[in-house]
């Protein structure tokens, strides 16, 4: 394999480093030219200048970006140019009808796409220990597994194309659910008196543990919210997902919940933070002495 990757964020820098690292990185492509222009010459691949520019030299693409529109964007660039034969997989977090709208652009030009959205936040990007969510074929999962070993520490193909973004969709609404009922818990802890710190102990080790009480308990009650999955992107993916289940003629209320309160912390300055700055919300659910 002969990987490109488009999109060198918080994410998608960590996971072209892996792919690296494996022997797999053949070019790097940015929206700003400058980040891909570093860190090719630090790697010692190819800078491209375009997504269009990654096919000279890679058999399979992956996409790294923030939006749907950008994912679009990237795709039409890309039917645009030489893509027939070529493998795109795209592992940004969008909607299941954008995914299928990208495939249907690129299947047009000959080209193959799977989606393959991520868990794990910037921590498993940068420890190569990602869980990749795949809808696609089977022959073209199979062809890039390579990337997903290099990059990851599973990578489960849920069905055809769109089915990783549909699971990604419910992989968001649960991460709202947690956040909100530990961080609900632990301002009900703090205003019986309790010592949030062994709170976070004690129920870290119990039938309430759960990987974010366990790294995330800790830092939040001492008021500190180390990135790890900011929350800007999060209140993204949750519009996503509204849409997808006004679409579907149903809501979610903990999702329309969840997005209230995130639109709050973002006009408070609070978006670039992890999403357990959802503490500082609701701390307020009780009155201070």
């Amino acid at each position: 394999m002969k990987a490109a990757m488009i999109g060198l964020g918080a994410m998608g820098e960590p996971m072209a480093r892996n792919l690296q690292r494996a022997g797999l990185l053949a070019a790097v492509c940015n929206r700003t030219s400058s980040r891909a222009e570093r860190l090719a010459a630090e790697l010692g691949v190819q800078y491209a200048a375009s997504p269009a520019d990654c096919l000279r030299h890679a058999d399979v693409i992956f996409i790294c970006v923030t939006a749907d529109a950008h994912v679009l964007a990237v795709v039409e660039q890309l039917a645009q140019a030489d893509v027939a034969g070529k493998l795109i997989v795209d592992t940004s977090t969008v909607a299941a009808a954008t995914a299928r709208s990208a495939a249907e652009t690129l299947q047009a030009r000959g080209a193959r796409f799977v989606d393959a959205p991520v868990t794990g936040g910037t921590e498993g990007a940068i420890k190569a220990s990602l869980t990749f969510i795949i809808g696609g074929s089977d022959a073209d999962v199979d062809a890039a597994r390579p990337g997903f070993e290099a990059m990851g520490a599973r990578a489960v193909h849920m069905g055809p194309v769109g089915s990783g973004q549909a699971t990604k969709a419910v992989n968001q609404v649960m991460c709202a659910g947690i956040n909100q009922a530990v961080t609900e818990g632990l301002a009900f802890a703090e205003a019986q008196g309790l010592d949030p710190a062994k709170v976070v102990e004690v129920t870290g080790s119990g039938a309430a543990g759960s990987w974010f009480v366990t790294h995330r308990g800790a830092s939040m009650v001492r008021g500190e919210f180390p990135l790890g999955f900011k929350l800007a992107l999060h209140l993204k993916d949750l519009k996503i997902v509204q849409q997808m289940a006004a679409q579907m003629g149903g809501h979610l209320p903990l999702v329309d919940q969840t997005v209230r309160q995130y639109e709050s912390l973002m006009s408070e300055g609070h978006g670039d933070e992890d999403i357990s700055t959802l503490y500082r919300h609701n701390k307020q659910l009780f009155p201070r002495s």
